[in-house]
């Protein structure tokens, strides 16, 4: 009998997470730091979505056709769902890699991501894929893809292979896998407690697993648990992908680009020595430990000149996403935690304080008019470490969220019946910004209370009460559970005031209110 999992974890679903990173309007601002043109974008595909979460929402929020796969039937079929609720262009299968990448009704794409796949499969399905994107990747477009690195797994390497040799071996086939995880996770802790001159030697490993212990057990199945699993080094991905002609075009996690965060200036020096990129980004995760890296790729990267990357950056869109009170002028890289510089930030955070879509360009004549001494690199630099922040936002065209808006609608509409429920899904989808943003189960609720038509946030709280008493469902805060109606009350209500002054203008903002 034929094993369809091919060794992948397949008893147990994958999270309900967001990734920013599929998202094609990221890549805009990475690209063009790096002074790469960039390609239009209408057509894309995820491959190994997931739950889906990510590819309905990207389906959503723009007007590009997406298509993918998951193999997990499960898993695809709750993505499914989210498509039929949101209407949006999204055709979505539960084939294997083998299959989906050798459909003959497939069309040329614009844009393909690969979230947390490529480390986690066999050989024989990473060279399918490499055909797949040699194939039907445009001349131009855009790779995302995501893997376990070397040199920063190389400590924890030895004791993931003893962990799962564990659960296969000493573990009971009859148990389950989430019995044979933990045992496998409470042995390796008495291994550490017997203090092994492997663990005298990787200090760091004791630490990792003390926060593997606290992490989901959804997630550190799929990461730690699976069949297959190797962390590659840039190089040896680079040789994987170069029969499909793509060349990187750089980190998707934007504050790598900001080396004063992650490197020395000894560290700054050696790699600008370096006259090769892709030998320059092997020592470069040498020297931060990288262990795992988010990046884009070009089938045909174009340069351009230095007018024309201005030029294009000028007119990228952006929108402040998190209250400015709440912003703090600190920025952790490898080298720790950074101290922003007050002239050069709150300058620019002052401009997007209102939470309106601005043009870089824009916010570039409101700092001149102002007399503010902040050169165009520092703009930049601000808008680079505050969207890797998580504190601002590519926005699209005005055009394109218009369009979108009827997507995004349905599928928040149905986003926030299952967070009566569930607090799985943390993410709602906009149409300014052609993707997710985070909205708590609480924030949907109080929010999905407020389109019925209650305006006051007391009347917000007792409807998500309303639904939390319904299923025996009660707060916790700060660890402890709250127990008396009354408490759990009063938090609600605090909760729905902060909403209302802090989150709901940004929602509105972001076309998603």
């Amino acid at each position: 009998m034929t094993d369809w999992t091919a060794g992948y974890m397949a008893d147990i679903g994958y999270t309900f997470g967001y990734y920013a990173e599929v998202n094609p309007l990221r890549a805009r601002l990475a690209l063009l730091q790096n002074g790469i043109a960039l390609p239009k974008n209408g057509t894309c595909c995820e491959l190994g979505f997931g739950q889906g979460v990510s590819i309905n929402i990207h389906a959503a929020a723009s007007t590009s056709t997406w298509w993918g796969t998951d193999f997990n039937p499960s898993q695809a079929g709750f993505a499914q769902s989210l498509a039929q609720a949101s209407g949006a262009d999204a055709m979505l299968s539960d084939e294997a890699f083998e299959v989906f990448c050798q459909r003959d009704d497939l069309p040329m794409f614009d844009f393909i991501a690969l979230h947390g796949i490529w480390s986690w499969i066999s050989d024989a399905n990473r060279e399918t894929i490499v055909k797949f994107l040699g194939k039907h990747l445009k001349v131009g477009g855009i790779l995302y893809i995501s893997y376990n690195t070397q040199p920063g797994w190389s400590a924890f390497g030895p004791m993931r292979h003893l962990m799962t040799a564990h659960a296969n071996t000493v573990g009971s086939s009859g148990s389950g896998i989430m019995s044979r995880m933990d045992g496998a996770i409470d042995f390796a802790s008495k291994l550490l407690a017997t203090d092994p001159i492997y663990a005298r030697a990787n200090p760091q490993v004791a630490e990792r697993l003390k926060k593997l212990q606290e992490q989901n057990r959804h997630y550190v199945a799929h990461e730690y648990f699976n069949l297959d699993w190797l962390p590659m080094h840039f190089d040896t991905v680079m040789n994987w992908l170069e029969p499909a002609k793509l060349q990187f075009a750089g980190s998707a996690n934007y504050l790598d680009h900001v080396d004063v965060l992650n490197l020395t200036q000894a560290q700054q020096d050696l790699l600008a020595d370096i006259s090769d990129p892709m030998f320059k980004q092997s020592v470069r995760d040498f020297m931060v430990n990288q262990q795992f890296r988010r990046d884009y790729w070009v089938k045909g990267k174009r340069t351009l000149s230095s007018l024309q990357r201005l030029e294009a950056l000028r007119m990228e869109r952006i929108l402040l996403v998190t209250p400015r009170a709440n912003i703090s002028l600190k920025a952790s890289g490898a080298l720790g935690e950074a101290t922003l510089s007050e002239a050069v930030y709150d300058p620019v955070l002052d401009l997007l304080a209102s939470h309106q879509v601005k043009t870089v360009g824009e916010l570039e004549q409101e700092l001149t008019e102002q007399k503010a001494e902040i050169s165009f690199g520092q703009l930049l630099q601000v808008i680079v470490v505050m969207a890797g922040l998580g504190h601002l936002y590519s926005a699209q065209d005005e055009t394109v969220a218009a369009q979108a808006r009827k997507h995004t609608d349905a599928l928040n509409q149905h986003l926030m019946d299952l967070a009566r429920s569930t607090q799985d899904i943390s993410v709602l989808a906009s149409p300014v910004l052609g993707g997710g943003l985070p909205v708590s189960r609480f924030g949907q609720l109080f929010l999905m209370s407020r389109m019925q038509g209650e305006t006051e946030p007391a009347k917000w709280a007792d409807h998500a009460w309303g639904w939390l008493k319904m299923q025996g469902q009660l707060l916790v805060k700060d660890g402890q559970t709250i127990e008396s109606e009354e408490d759990n009350l009063r938090e609600l209500n605090e909760q729905a005031q902060t909403f209302l002054e802090q989150q709901l203008p940004i929602l509105q903002s972001a076309g998603i209110a």
